[in-house]
């Protein structure tokens, strides 16, 4: 049988699927606030692994995911453990803002502490009641305000059983990307967590494909990890991920009116015209220009920029041809034209 465990003073035993409400500090109208988290304990034996969204409030997709995700049928046959967060930070989702009312970042504030600023107290909630009892985990986030990812795992893939996982998500392109201080993935790592970052999106926006993207990912991380069955039909060969060890943001070399060229997915050469900046008097224009060869990931979506401003965030590739035309199969894959319909959107 799979383990009891204990959250915010509450025995999970197997076979058990209920929604505990971590108090959290209220707001100063009176107001009570809660963190809710769905805990579904397999009764057969498996790993337990937290998916985790909205540690920045206005990080909307991976709400959406966990939604989708609590609604399979697979969860009724699960091995181990799944902890579902959708909304970690509900003071940013509240007022559409990626900070807490303390104005910090909560995923620069683990591990937290019990007596610290509003910020480490939820993340010491947080390490506390869910991380610390978890052998592997995913956070879901999007793009900054203004700005649009493309589905993106970032994990430290030097780790040979965070690579398998990030491997399994089955997103076309993986960052192997360094630790951040105060970062919930650092704080995991600590305490010797695997764990998988998914960035796709925009903040303050629902985008299908990243949505469906993230939604298939967590359900192949699971089934790789054998907390649910594997899909009985065949399968199509996986294609290997590509694996980008550095990426950077080009900035705005003027202030103006910017209009971009280059999507989300695209492959651009040294000296490739990115996007142009108009001044909106005199109609001077600027070109923005990539330094070097690699894979738009990342990009602005606001046609307002200042001098200096990050418009286009661009990966590094061994092979920059080869993971374009792997990205635009994969978005073909995961949400074809003719399926598109309301229906499907709100399922």
């Amino acid at each position: 049988m799979q383990p009891e465990l204990i959250i915010n003073n509450q025995l999970i035993r197997p076979g058990c699927n209920l929604v505990i409400d971590l108090p959290l500090p209220s707001l100063y109208t009176h107001t009570p606030m809660t963190m809710p988290v769905h805990v579904i304990n397999g009764r057969k034996p498996g790993p337990r692994l937290f998916v985790s969204a909205a540690i920045h409030g206005d990080e909307l997709n991976g709400i959406e995911i966990v939604r989708r995700l609590l609604k399979q049928s697979a969860l009724k046959r699960l091995h181990g453990t799944l902890i579902a967060i959708p909304m970690v930070n509900v003071y940013g989702v509240i007022h559409h803002s990626r900070y807490l009312p303390d104005r910090r970042d909560l995923n620069r504030s683990f591990p937290g502490s019990a007596k610290g600023s509003l910020a480490a107290r939820l993340a010491d909630l947080f390490m506390h009641e869910i991380v610390a009892q978890c052998s592997h985990g995913i956070d879901l986030h999007t793009g900054a305000i203004h700005r649009s990812n493309l589905p993106q795992i970032r994990a430290n893939l030097d780790h040979e059983e965070t690579l398998a996982l990030a491997e399994a998500f089955n997103v076309p392109v993986l960052i192997n990307s360094h630790l951040r201080d105060g970062s919930l993935r650092e704080s995991a790592a600590e305490q010797g967590i695997q764990m998988l970052l998914y960035e796709a999106g925009e903040a303050l926006r629902f985008d299908e494909i990243c949505i469906r993207a993230g939604l298939q990912g967590i359900l192949a991380v699971m089934r790789h990890l054998g907390m649910v069955a594997s899909k009985k039909r065949v399968r199509k060969k996986r294609k290997e991920p590509y694996i980008s060890q550095s990426s950077n943001w080009i900035r705005a070399p003027a202030s103006g009116i910017f209009r971009t060229i280059k999507p989300l997915g695209s492959h651009v050469a040294r000296k490739e015209v990115l996007g142009i900046i108009s001044d909106p008097i005199s109609n001077v224009e600027v070109e923005v220009i990539s330094p070097h060869t690699g894979l738009v990931i990342g990009r602005s979506e606001i046609p307002l920029v200042y001098e200096g401003e990050a418009l286009y965030h661009l990966a590094k590739f061994e092979d920059h041809e080869g993971v374009a035309e792997q990205v635009e199969s994969f978005q073909d894959a995961i949400i074809p034209t003719d399926e598109l319909s309301d229906e499907l959107i709100i399922t």
